[in-house]
């Protein structure tokens, strides 16, 4: 069970963590990025945790434990949240 937890905890993460990635990319708008500022890379960014998103996901086995795994993919998502919405990766913009 602690590894579903885990593992869907991290995948909450890289989700969480790639939507602003991609999102910025698809819109052509620059957003930091240790690859580069620019659309492109941060599409890239996006979909690569996507990528790793669901595979963190499929070695969770979420069906063995649903409720487990929903929680840890929760809190994955509500920290990385958190973190783009206080200080961001580059620290906070005034």
């Amino acid at each position: 069970m602690w590894q579903s937890i885990v593992l869907s905890f991290l995948a909450g993460i890289m989700g969480g963590n790639g939507l602003p990635h991609f999102i910025k990319g698809i819109t052509k708008e620059n957003y930091p990025n240790m690859l580069g500022n620019t659309p492109v890379p941060n599409f890239l960014a996006g979909w690569v945790a996507f990528v790793i998103t669901a595979l963190l996901i499929h070695w969770a086995q979420v069906d063995q434990y649903p409720l487990g795994a929903f929680i840890g993919a929760a809190m994955g998502v509500l920290v990385m949240g958190l973190f783009h919405a206080w200080h961001g990766a580059f620290g906070k913009a005034e």
